[in-house]
């Protein structure tokens, strides 16, 4: 274990569990769901302007403020901005490749925060060191920059502000792309992305959220925090992801119910619009791989396979992360929910039911 000394930056929360929600609905949509049933809302995303986070529009400046105003009925709440996501993270590995630049980013972060009342920043650079958004720069001092970022963050934003940053779920980016020795300690947790391990650059069929790897697929959650925690990562600084979507391929023969198959992406559909777009009307049959602790379906008829969390497994996600000492679960995206009995209350309602 390399982590033989105590962080000078004590961990805020300490060892609450964490339920954090990325946001990038508007400022009236969040009104639809249950906040109090949070610890973080993460609004995604701001990207940079030059060398500086910018918040885009006024559209997005109103919604950063409407979450901002829950915190008076929710005290304990905090809301953070994030950079970057998948495709907004451009220029990132030039930006954050000279001390100067970092520093005028890290002071931009900390006007922002002093401005709306926020409080931190969730890095989503998709990906230091590795090819992320097809023709994204990335080069290999990326990594020693990802960590001088950090440092120049926390330098800037002092103790009381949390940093935190999304990382990639699959083992080219754990073992590629971060100083994991020399950032964790500087952060107050790590946002796994423990979903997108198949995705829409994937040829072929396979869970895209599994909790556990299978003889066919060694991608998955607990493969993710297994290699974390073998290198010394604190487990209470890693949260793990829950998808609030599902994905899909076409012309995806019968064999195995479509499970690791060749096929040819189709969609990304949103828990909200499930029951409508994948249902036994439409010729969907469902399944359940008791391996990977994921559920699935297919549609012999149109040769269609989707692959998604669903109440179960977020459950046993939730109960991993609380039986494991983890810092939270967080999910991509608040506003791809049910208003009423979605995936938050699942969550909600199997931590209080640990209590």
């Amino acid at each position: 274990m390399f982590f033989t000394v105590i962080a000078v930056h004590a961990q805020k929360s300490g060892n609450s569990f964490r339920v954090i929600a990325y946001y990038s609905s508007n400022a009236t949509k969040i009104d639809s769901f249950q906040v109090d049933k949070l610890t973080h809302i993460i609004y995604s995303f701001c990207h940079l302007r030059g060398n500086k986070l910018a918040v885009d529009n006024d559209r997005d400046s109103l919604t950063i403020q409407k979450l901002v105003s829950l915190k008076s009925a929710h005290p304990k709440l905090k809301i953070l901005l994030s950079l970057g996501g998948w495709g907004g993270c451009k220029t990132c590995s030039d930006v954050f490749s000279t001390e100067q630049r970092r520093r005028e980013f890290a002071a931009s972060v900390k006007a922002l925060a002093d401005y709306f009342r926020t409080d931190g920043i969730d890095l989503d650079w998709e990906y230091p060191t590795i090819e992320g958004h097809p023709g994204h720069p990335y080069q290999l001092a990326d990594k020693e920059n990802f960590t001088a970022l950090v440092k120049a963050l926390r330098t800037s934003l002092g103790k009381k502000q949390e940093i935190s940053f999304a990382a990639g779920g699959f083992k080219k980016y754990l073992e590629e792309s971060v100083d994991w020795k020399n950032v964790m300690p500087v952060v107050d947790y790590v946002n796994l992305m423990t979903y997108d391990l198949v995705n829409g650059a994937t040829p072929h069929t396979g869970h895209h959220t599994p909790l556990y790897s299978t003889k066919q697929q060694s991608e998955s959650t607990d493969a993710c925090v297994n290699y974390l925690d073998s290198i010394g990562v604190p487990k209470n600084k890693m949260v793990i992801g829950a998808a609030f979507y599902g994905r899909s391929w076409r012309e995806v023969e019968s064999i195995n119910n479509g499970l690791y198959q060749p096929g040819v992406f189709k969609s990304f559909i949103p828990y909200r619009i499930f029951e409508s777009s994948i249902n036994k009307e439409k010729g969907f049959e469902f399944y359940y791989d008791e391996v990977a602790k994921a559920s699935y379906a297919y549609n012999a008829k149109e040769k269609v396979f989707a692959t998604f969390d669903d109440a179960g497994s977020i459950t046993k996600k939730t109960n991993y992360a609380v039986d494991n000492g983890l810092g939270g679960i967080m999910f991509w995206e608040l506003s791809l929910d049910k208003n009423e009995g979605g995936y938050l209350n699942v969550i909600d309602h199997t931590i209080k039911s640990r209590k």
